[in-house]
């Protein structure tokens, strides 16, 4: 009998303040160890927490972003727990009442769209960070992150593989970034997952969930969450129970390996913080951030769809960033109104295939990309009027990517127009017939394999500039088939 995967995601994403959330340190990666801890950070005796008025307002773009409720009075609470890297103690979190409840993400795996449901979306401080590399047998202890604003995203227990829970990562990922509120360096630890994994049948209960903890790479992530289903499936079948508990992803050896029990909420004694007020959003405020908000990734699909008959496949990738909506709208813009939707579906597979290959192949983002989009949508309006064939096309375009300059010049530098006139290509073709009779009777005789052959010496006869599809049409006229 089969067994399925739920999974749930909880998503650290570091907001983009300067400073903390409850002091004025910076929040700048880099810099010396224990240089940026303040004493408020530190809570030490006679300090007090201001919360940062830019955390708020980066939480509610949020809320508006993924369509949830943002609570117009929200509580801070004390998070108890004792780490060597949490200076108080105790950690300033949400609790009851978080700042966002609610909403969704949408998701693409294939053709396939889904919508992962949000529970909720909390503000609370980051605590500082354990080294153990460096110190001849020992651990320091940095207290620069100690403070960091981090607005904590708990999804629903929606995803039902690690295609989805990396696709929905993903798509949050580019979301945080695209509304401004997290620079996403995974690296840095500035976004950062948390994996709830447990197995059941389907349709019965849920199962006991392990939480896998820190994973800073989408590949990581799939891997680690692929090993734990099968640890627990393997668990399971032979008779045993999956313990529930907190556990970390060995890379190098790709699997799962216990950390701790799992803490349940009572664990952690919250209470409200008594050096802090209640956050109150007034209506103003959000509407004041709902004007300044741009247009999201879910319209810009839609809009793609509708309007151009993109599938939900590429809309996606396109709107993976805002840099790759701007670079796709740009292009579509040099296309006349009577091409546009032509012009978009060209513009979309190019972008999606040779745009993004390049962009792999030399690490570079699309900002970086050395073929400008109004530069791309030239190239492609000489491809549409059967100027360049489109393995000419591709010539081209690697020229232009090495800096060679533009598609026209190129053309003409490199004498690359396609021969689409019907004189030049049937003459082409009689000559072709006249050296390869062989070829002209295997295809008679019914070898189609003959005919691709045919098409290639007249190919190679005009040095790769034949129309393919003309002169595939001269040659069936001239043998009869």
């Amino acid at each position: 009998m089969a067994w399925e995967i739920v999974i749930g995601l909880e998503t650290h994403a570091q907001l983009t303040t300067a400073s903390k959330i409850f002091s004025g340190a910076s929040t700048a990666f880099g810099a010396a160890p224990n240089t940026q801890a303040s004493a408020v950070d530190l809570a030490l005796p006679g300090t007090l927490p201001v919360l940062n008025r830019g955390a708020v307002e980066r939480a509610i773009r949020f809320g508006l972003a993924v369509g949830g409720g943002i609570a117009p009075r929200s509580v801070f609470a004390r998070k108890n727990y004792f780490y060597p890297d949490l200076p108080k103690g105790y950690q300033i979190s949400q609790y009851e009442r978080p700042v966002v409840s609610g909403g969704s993400v949408a998701i693409v795996v294939g053709e396939a769209e889904k919508r992962v449901r949000l529970t909720r979306a909390h503000l609370e401080e980051d605590a500082g960070k354990s080294l153990h590399e460096d110190f001849r047998g020992m651990s320091g202890i940095d207290l620069n992150r100690a403070g960091t604003p981090l607005l904590e995203i708990v999804s629903e227990p929606d995803m039902r593989s690690a295609a989805e829970a990396v696709a929905y990562a993903k798509a949050l990922h580019a979301l945080v970034r695209w509304i401004g509120i997290c620079d996403g360096n995974m690296q840095e630890g500035s976004f950062r997952c948390d994996a709830n994994v447990s197995v059941r049948r389907p349709g019965g209960p849920l199962g006991t969930r392990c939480e896998i903890k820190n994973l800073n790479s989408f590949r990581f992530m799939e891997r680690a969450i692929e090993y734990e289903a099968r640890r627990q499936i393997g668990l399971l079948e032979d008779g045993g129970e999956v313990a529930q508990e907190t556990r970390l992803f060995d890379p190098d050896r790709g699997e799962t390996r216990s950390m701790r029990s799992k803490e349940e909420a009572q664990d952690y004694r919250y209470f409200p913080d008594p050096d802090l007020l209640p956050l109150e959003i007034p209506r103003a405020w959000i509407e004041e951030v709902r004007r300044s908000m741009p247009a999201l990734p879910d319209e810009l699909r839609a809009r793609f769809e509708a309007e151009y008959g993109l599938s939900a496949y590429d809309s996606s990738l396109l709107t993976q960033s805002r840099s790759w909506a701007r670079y796709f709208d740009r292009a579509l813009a040099a296309f006349d109104p009577d091409d546009i939707v032509a012009g978009a579906k060209h513009v979309a597979n190019w972008m999606t295939v040779e745009l993004a290959a390049a962009l792999n192949r030399d690490d570079k983002d699309i900002e970086a990309s050395p073929v400008a989009p109004e530069s791309l949508a030239a190239l492609l309006k000489r491809n549409a009027d059967n100027t360049l064939s489109n393995k000419m096309t591709k010539e081209v375009f690697a020229a232009m990517w090495a800096g060679e300059g533009e598609p026209d010049a190129i053309i003409a530098k490199r004498g690359l127009r396609q021969i689409s006139d019907a004189g030049a290509l049937e003459a082409a073709v009689d000559q072709v017939l006249a050296v390869h009779g062989k070829l002209a009777e295997d295809y008679r005789a019914g070898k189609e394999k003959a005919f691709n052959a045919l098409v290639g010496q007249v190919m190679k006869a005009t040095g790769g500039r034949a129309n393919p599809a003309q002169a595939g049409e001269i040659l069936r006229r001239k043998l009869g088939r």
